[in-house]
Order: C-alpha cells, then structure tokens, then sequence
C-alpha cells in the first residue's frame, strides 16, 4: 500500500510538470524603432517635418535680420535723438527680440504637435501588424527590443522581418 502511493505521488508529480511544461507562455521580440524606421510612411513624416522646420527657420532668421539692421540704425542715430526717442526705440527693440523668442516658442509647440500628428497613425499601423503576426504566430507576449525600452536579453524569436512583411514592405 505505501509503494501504491509512493507511485501515485509520483505519477501526479509527472503529470504536473509535464502540464505546467506545455503551459509555458511563448515570447517574441520585435525591435519597434528600426519597425516604424523602416516604414515608408516615415520616411514621407520626416521629410513633412524637416520642410515645416526649414520654413520656420528661415521665418525666424528674417525677424532677426530685420531686429539686428533696426538695432544698428538706432545705435547710429542715438546721439541725434533725444532721451526720450532713445528709450522708446529701446522698449521697440525689446518688443521685438520678445515677438522673436515667442515665435519660437509656439514654432516649437506646432513642430511637436505636427511630429505627433503625423507619428500616432503610424506607430498605430506598425502595432496592429505586431498584434496581428504575434498572434498568428501563437505568442502570448511581444516585448519591444528597442534601446532602452527595458529588455536585457532578447533571444527569443524576433518578429521584425515577419511584421515588415504583413505592413508590406
């Protein structure tokens, strides 16, 4: 009778760990920057974004060119003027190195809502071709392999090449 249940514990330890191999979770990878890198849709993003910077940039050298010729005449002619024609010159200068430093600023907030703007549809297209092929494939997680995105090691299947395919690409 104790060898009928020293058998039985055994067989039950068996099953146990031949049920708790088959339930083991599958993991991939996929490496999400080189993924939305790599997608023609980004490549047509940035060059939206480097034209609208470029326009900017150009905008903000022409208030300074226009700033530094005003600033010179009025050096010149300072002494020609009297105090009170200096000051308010002065106070003009001011107004404009303030329009100057506030165009920038709201130049920088619409450069960072446009790069969202045209970002969110593809990061969007590039995580359902993940979802997709990942569940294809069987896997019950997909962790992103991207620089600093947490993983250490990442030598389980990398789903990238298979992702870039479902996009088309």
């Amino acid at each position: 009778m104790k060898q009928f249940k020293t058998l039985l514990f055994a067989a039950a330890l068996f099953i146990g760990a031949t049920s708790f191999t088959n339930a083991q979770t599958k993991v991939a990878h996929v490496d999400t920057q080189k993924l939305v890198a790599s997608m023609p849709a980004m490549k047509a993003a940035q060059s939206e974004m480097e034209k609208m910077g470029k326009t900017f940039e150009a905008d903000i050298q022409e208030m300074v060119k226009e700033y530094q010729a005003k600033a010179k005449l009025y050096e010149a002619e300072a002494a020609t003027k009297t105090n009170e024609q200096n000051q308010s010159r002065g106070e003009e200068l001011q107004g404009m190195q303030q329009s100057i430093r506030q165009y920038q600023a709201d130049a920088q907030t619409q450069l960072q809502k446009k790069e969202f703007d045209l970002l969110k549809p593809i990061t969007e297209k590039a995580k359902a071709a993940i979802l997709k092929v990942g569940t294809a494939q069987g896997f019950n997680y997909v962790l992103d392999s991207s620089e600093s995105s947490g993983v250490i090691m990442a030598s389980g299947k990398d789903l990238l090449s298979d992702v870039q395919k479902e996009l088309g690409f």
